[in-house]
């Protein structure tokens, strides 16, 4: 058994150069590559998630932008419809007035046109009553003897 201590003695002593080495690269690694790697990473998760905030800002205010335009364009278009609905409600009224006016002028010329008429009438039943007598007695000369009369 001291056989086996005095080879695992040797071994140990033989394996602590190989240990001391480790160690050193672990120290060395830890100084040298660790310790930069890590700062590194962290400044770019820091610029990442700095950037990652602006872009979300960004984004949050091209919301915003967008949602103000829209209220814009609903607005315009509200004012657009209104002025439209004002303007035919305007033509609306502007053709009823000349119908209207049209309507009263053809009443008028109707009306002229029918005392014209019975003006007309007038003066012919006149006429007729006129050359009536007269009428009358040429009928009375032509059908009687002149010695009946």
């Amino acid at each position: 058994m001291d056989q086996i201590l005095n080879q695992i003695g040797g071994l140990v002593l033989g394996a602590v150069p190989t240990m001391v080495l480790f160690i050193f690269l672990v120290v060395a690694y830890g100084l040298l590559v660790r310790r930069p790697l890590d700062r590194i990473l962290a400044e770019r998760r820091a610029r990442t998630s700095g950037a990652v905030e602006k872009a979300k800002g960004a984004i949050s205010e091209a919301e915003a932008r967008t949602a103000e335009y829209e209220d814009r364009l609903r607005k315009a278009r509200a004012e657009i419809f209104a002025a439209r609905e004002a303007r035919i409600k305007q033509w609306a009224a502007q053709r009823e007035q000349a119908i209207s006016d049209a309507r009263a002028a053809t009443a008028q010329k109707v009306l002229a046109g029918k005392l014209e008429i019975e003006q007309g009438l007038a003066d012919a039943r006149r006429q007729i009553e006129a050359g009536s007598a007269e009428l009358s007695e040429q009928v009375l000369r032509a059908v009687l003897p002149e010695a009946a009369l």
